[in-house]
């Protein structure tokens, strides 16, 4: 990597966190830096989280973005991506989120692993994969953009930590091997009312599958899923906008129910 590539990375990397400092989104990191490849993208990725570290925020696990059809489609996009996912993210079931936490949020319904013994790729299996799961969780996403409008293309949602906003964890543990985790349904209620629909199924065939990509992804980074660590193999549904005030829940057969509350704005 150049000194030139490397100052783009850091600038770039600054661009998105002048929005967490503002609170104001900004715009789309193909228009300020025309040319930025998905390795750029990575790169600008690892700047922000590096500076969050520094900060003294920890890194707790990893998603997997864009993992589903719908999600892809919703997104304009062909391919799944992941992010990292700090200490700082994680809130606690039924308990309201500060309202000002997040600039666009939407929410997805997903399976969480919660890892017994860690996986570094490449050449991790899928026997691997489900080996190393301690058990799962019920666990609502809550996605984010610091780019305008949600006007992303893939590069864009790289770099922005794969567009990670929040989570919010079920307290059922369940084992893996309890549930087929292919077939399990999830269905998605907003403020009572159901809001979507979904299978294990539409994430990369089964979340074990996108487990797996995950490991084999960043392991060739030097990358580690540690032992503890949550994994986000995506979402179940097409993503739903969320707004102050607003309550999500997802039940998932099998697993269990969670629900996320996003606090109403002070007047």
């Amino acid at each position: 990597m150049t000194s030139v590539e490397s100052a783009l990375h850091t600038e770039a990397a600054r661009h998105l966190l002048s929005a967490y400092a503002t609170g104001k989104p900004v715009a789309p990191i193909i228009e300020e830096f025309p040319g930025a490849t998905i390795d750029d993208a990575y790169r600008i990725q690892q700047a922000q989280v590096a500076d969050w570290v520094a900060g003294g925020d920890r890194i707790r696990g990893h998603k997997v973005g864009l993992a589903s059809a719908a999600m892809q489609r919703q997104a304009g996009v062909d391919q799944p991506d992941y992010g990292h996912l700090t200490e700082s993210m994680f809130f606690l079931d039924h308990e309201p989120i500060p309202a000002g936490t997040f600039l666009q949020p939407r929410i997805e319904p997903e399976i969480a692993f919660v890892l017994k013994r860690p996986l570094r790729g490449p050449g991790v299996t899928v026997a691997e994969a489900i080996a190393a799961v301690d058990f799962v969780l019920p666990a609502l996403e809550i996605v984010d953009s610091r780019v305008r409008d949600w006007k992303i293309s893939i590069v864009d949602t790289i770099a922005d930590n794969a567009s990670s906003g929040g989570v919010v964890l079920g307290s059922t543990p369940v084992s893996p091997h309890a549930v087929d985790l292919r077939l399990t349904g999830c269905v998605l209620y907003h403020g009572g009312r159901v809001a979507g629909t979904g299978a294990g199924g539409a994430v990369l065939g089964s979340p074990i599958n996108s487990l797996v990509w995950l490991a084999n992804t960043v392991g060739p980074l030097g990358i580690e899923l540690e032992s503890g660590h949550v994994v986000l193999p995506g979402s179940m549904t097409a993503a739903q906008p969320m707004a102050p005030g607003d309550t999500f829940s997802t039940t998932i057969a099998g697993i269990g129910t969670v629900t996320a509350v996003l606090g109403r704005e002070e007047s």
